[in-house]
């Protein structure tokens, strides 16, 4: 199969061209001090706190981002002032993930920023085309989760 053709090169493609979007768009708020990783956790972190404690391999899983590289972005995230660690009640090595105030007040202005983006990419696409292209990335996504499975 001619590379340009392969499913991966094209969802990679893909992603490379929403994450570029997406930090023209943030780029616009002048929001200096988070990248673009930082404003998806913001994001994951403010939606899954509403129903329950976040934790730091909350956030590895959610974005199938490995341990180290997670452990280093929250820390740059807590020095810029974005989350802070609080200890829970039932286990005090565990440490949720709570906002700042300066990190809600970004969530906000991000959300609307990603709304935009969301919109022009399903642009022009039927409410079935969107349905079948989600079940097809799920399928995707749950046969490289079962990758090497004995069937």
């Amino acid at each position: 199969m001619e590379q340009t053709k392969a499913i991966g090169f094209q969802l990679n493609e893909l992603s490379r061209m929403i994450r570029r979007n997406l930090d023209e768009q943030i780029n616009e708020l002048h929001i200096d001090e988070i990248t673009g990783v930082q404003g998806w956790i913001i994001g994951y972190i403010y939606r899954q706190s509403q129903e329950k404690d976040v934790f730091q391999r909350d956030i590895e899983r959610a974005f199938h981002i490995r341990r180290s590289t997670v452990a280093e972005t929250l820390r740059l995230m807590e020095n810029k002032g974005l989350i802070i660690r609080e200890s829970v009640e039932h286990d005090a090595r565990l440490k949720k993930l709570v906002l700042t105030p300066k990190a809600l007040q970004i969530q906000t202005q991000i959300a609307t920023k990603i709304q935009e983006v969301e919109q022009k990419l399903i642009s022009g696409l039927s409410k079935g085309e969107l349905m079948l292209f989600l079940e097809i990335v799920d399928k995707m996504k749950s046969n490289l989760d079962h990758m090497g499975e004995v069937e």
